[in-house]
């Protein structure tokens, strides 16, 4: 018995090259989606959004402000109170008044936090509603 056996001419050779047409019809499908839906997520729900700008406060004359130095001496504007129990009796007789001025706290960069921290209770225990820090804004450049 005897087999015949073809002659192969042709060398069998893997292919190397990808076909990238299915790639390029996925992603013409997927572009042409995210085109449509994208316009419609932004624009939904019409809102007025807020604009940010940096807004200096001027002080009014009806607010107060209260000072702290180094030792932790507190001051009604210029006047000296002798202690936290005076400053929140004068802070009920202001808090009564309506509208309510705003306190203004000015602390001493070298002030301990508690004697601020004193302030701000007091002006809780009083019943204020906006209390403030007055600050320096940092030098330029």
């Amino acid at each position: 018995m005897a087999r015949k056996f073809k002659r192969r001419t042709e060398v069998d050779e893997a292919v190397s090259a990808i076909n990238t047409t299915p790639l390029v019809d996925v992603m013409l499908v997927l572009l042409i989606i995210f085109l449509i839906t994208i316009p419609v997520v932004n624009f939904s729900v019409p809102v007025s959004l807020p604009k940010q700008r940096n807004e200096i406060r001027v002080s009014k004359p009806v607010d107060i402000v209260i000072s702290v130095d180094t030792q932790g001496a507190i001051y009604w504007f210029d006047a000296r109170v002798n202690g936290t129990h005076d400053l929140v009796d004068r802070l009920k007789q202001v808090s009564t008044q309506d509208p309510q001025p705003e306190v203004h706290i000015r602390g001493d960069l070298q002030a301990d936090y508690d004697s601020v921290g004193k302030i701000v209770y007091a002006c809780q225990r009083a019943g204020i509603v906006k209390v403030g820090f007055i600050t320096e804004p940092p030098p330029r450049g």
